[in-house]
């Protein structure tokens, strides 16, 4: 499987999920907006470990959907979460959405 991007919200396919269990599925905020990408349809679950965000899909698709973005079908499977980073002088932050 190849990764899945939407906005700054990039999820890469892992062999395992690992952490413990949220019992929400917010994938991230916008900072700006206030939006969120979070799962809406399909079942799913969303784990932390080390500050980093794994998403196992267990129907066959589950819909990210975010206010500002096209919604989009993510397989079944494991994911990492990761939130696209961009470089100023100042050193890296997150991208702003």
């Amino acid at each position: 499987m190849q990764a899945i991007r939407q906005g700054d919200v990039i999820l890469q396919p892992v062999a395992q999920v690992e952490g413990k269990k949220i019992l929400h599925l917010t994938l991230a905020e916008g900072e700006v907006t206030g939006h969120k990408h979070r799962i809406t349809e399909g079942k799913a679950e969303l784990y932390s470990k080390d500050s980093t965000l794994f998403l196992r899909i267990f129907s066959e698709t589950a819909l990210l959907t975010h206010e500002e973005h096209k919604a989009i079908a993510i397989p079944q499977g494991h994911w990492m979460v990761k939130i696209q980073r961009e470089y100023e002088p100042e050193g890296w932050r997150y991208v702003a959405d």
